[in-house]
């Protein structure tokens, strides 16, 4: 196979590939950041403690991740059916993808978010700041480098999840190796899709780590001064209300 078929082949499943994950992604952000930021507003000691609905919540979270994406697909076919009317193309790829992320991020989240200083969400309760204050001007700020890296981490692991969207026809750079390079003896197909992947996953970690790097070092989470204006942004707020 010539390069110029190659290309032929490669360069639609690769916009195919950035459509799944890229809608994905952006959904699993949407939902799982809230849902990771409930986990621990609902946790023991929690600003909305509520032991019942964290357990609930947290079970229905380790569920859906401990589910095998492609025994995910097969589950959500009816749910897919409906969202998009058909279960069969990227977009219907992209439900799976991102019911299946949403989780896995929440759980990031979660952690991320749990690593914020405690003394920071006592003092900005200490001058009548409330829930969505500090959620919104301490919590997230806060553990914005660990959410980057955190997002980093659900985009890497949404490409490989797309390689099993194929199944349904979903097409991508996964799909295009399986048919290609293992059913019909493409090698050297299958071995370029390879170094496609491996340079784009580390493009994608390369440019979360640095995201991330620039982020702490412009006074993420250690600082005095940016914990500083934090509690003057909070009580700014608190005084707006």
């Amino acid at each position: 196979m010539t390069w110029s078929e190659m290309w032929a082949l490669l360069e639609p499943e690769c916009w195919n590939t950035l459509y799944m994950v890229g809608w994905s992604t952006l959904i699993a952000i949407v939902g799982g950041l809230p849902l990771g930021v409930l986990l621990v507003l609902t946790d023991r000691g929690g600003l909305l403690q509520n032991v019942l609905a964290n357990k609930v919540i947290g079970q229905v979270v380790n569920i859906a991740r401990s589910m095998p994406f492609i025994i995910l697909m097969v589950a959500l076919m009816t749910f897919t059916r409906w969202v998009t009317g058909t279960t069969i193309g990227r977009e219907a790829a992209i439900v799976p993808l991102a019911v299946g992320a949403i989780p896995f991020f929440a759980r990031l989240v979660e952690t991320a978010v749990r690593e914020v200083d405690g003394g920071l969400v006592e003092a900005v309760q200490s001058m009548g700041g409330n829930t969505w204050t500090i959620v919104r001007k301490v919590l997230v700020p806060e553990s914005l480098p660990s959410l980057i890296a955190s997002a980093t981490t659900t985009i890497v692991a949404l490409i490989g999840y797309s390689a099993m969207a194929g199944t349904v026809g979903a097409g991508g750079l996964g799909d295009l190796a399986i048919r290609y390079g293992y059913q019909r003896f493409e090698s050297e197909l299958m071995w370029v899709i390879v170094a496609i992947l491996a340079v784009v996953i580390s493009l994608i970690q390369f440019a979360g780590d640095y995201a991330a790097r620039s982020l702490h070092s412009r006074g993420g989470r250690g600082g005095p001064a940016p914990k500083l204006r934090l509690l003057k942004a909070a009580t700014a707020d608190t005084k707006t209300v």
